[in-house]
């Protein structure tokens, strides 16, 4: 909790049982806290004269308590009451994980994380949720209590076990999917929106297999457009020429399917030949495969191996 922005604080009562001790010891004769002069570590630089609640006589003055001397009286504090972690090591703590702790603890008991944005002085809200521990158990818990509560939400009858006729119709409504042309895609228990003319709907994925039945609609809107055209049907263009939009805009799915489908290069296969010369060993004295071992025994006579 750096910067000097205004904090909002929420004080206990136990909290502020403490702070009024702090500030009792504090208050000088005019029973105002002492200004101070702080270093800042970060920054580099002495800040302005301020009443701060972390700081001692030492002397004749007032000094404020470093960041070093904090984080020892913390380590001394933890030491005398003997905690330890997992590991049986002592804890240790420093003073920004009080921030830490106070934001995942106030979470968790139900406290917005805006509102913890707002209490730390935060300018993002991803900045608090970075202060606040994830644990798994908590994670599942949380999952377990959504589930809960979209069950709670949804009726029951939703949960219930389907009948025979509610199976039979589901099971049904993926049979009827399959039209002529291709395959239908709209939800279960929803009507067709275009009184089953299939070329209009952006819902039918089209097969690449009835690729020339779809030609043959194309170029049969085309023939009943001009038909219509020439008598005079002006009504009935208007509706033919959506559907010959729909025709061009499935042919052009399939195009481009085939355009972008994978090439299949096979398997590699290796030549039977191949193996039976890897697996047999090669004679020292043969310059090549193709050595006709009889005639090197004629060449040389003295060689009674090479004829072998």
């Amino acid at each position: 909790m750096t910067g000097p922005a205004e904090r909002l604080l929420l004080v206990s009562p136990e909290l502020a049982d403490v702070l009024s001790t702090i500030i009792g010891r504090l208050r000088g004769p005019s029973r105002a806290i002492p200004l101070v002069a702080a270093y800042d570590v970060r920054e580099k630089v002495w800040n302005p004269p301020m009443p701060l609640l972390f700081q001692r006589n030492i002397g004749s003055e007032h000094r404020a308590f470093t960041p070093t001397a904090i984080r020892k009286l913390l380590i001394n504090a933890l030491t005398v009451t003997g905690l330890t972690n997992a590991d049986g090591e002592a804890l240790t703590f420093s003073p920004h994980d009080f921030g830490r702790i106070f934001v995942t603890d106030a979470i968790m008991n139900g406290l917005p994380p805006h509102i913890a944005q707002v209490i730390c002085g935060h300018r993002h809200i991803d900045t608090t949720r970075g202060y606040k521990a994830v644990y798994p158990a908590e994670t599942i818990e949380a999952h377990r209590a959504f589930i809960t509560r979209r069950r709670a939400s949804r009726p029951s009858e939703e949960y219930r076990i389907p009948t025979e006729a509610e199976w039979d119709a589901f099971l049904a409504h993926f049979e009827k999917r399959k039209v002529s042309i291709g395959t239908c895609a709209r939800a279960f228990g929803t009507p067709c929106v275009h009184e089953h003319a299939c070329v209009r709907c952006s819902l039918l994925r089209p097969d690449p297999a009835q690729q020339a039945r779809l030609v043959e609609i194309r170029d049969n809107l085309i023939a009943r457009i001009a038909e219509a055209e020439r008598e005079g049907w002006l009504g009935e263009v208007e509706g033919l020429r959506v559907s010959l939009a729909g025709a061009e805009d499935k042919l052009g799915q399939i195009n481009r399917r085939a355009q972008t489908a994978p090439t299949s290069l096979g398997m590699p296969t290796t030549r039977s030949t191949d193996r039976e010369q890897r697996r047999r060993p090669r004679r020292p004295w043969a310059r090549s495969e193709h050595v006709d071992t009889r005639a090197a025994a004629d060449v040389h006579p003295e060689r009674p191996w090479s004829a072998a």
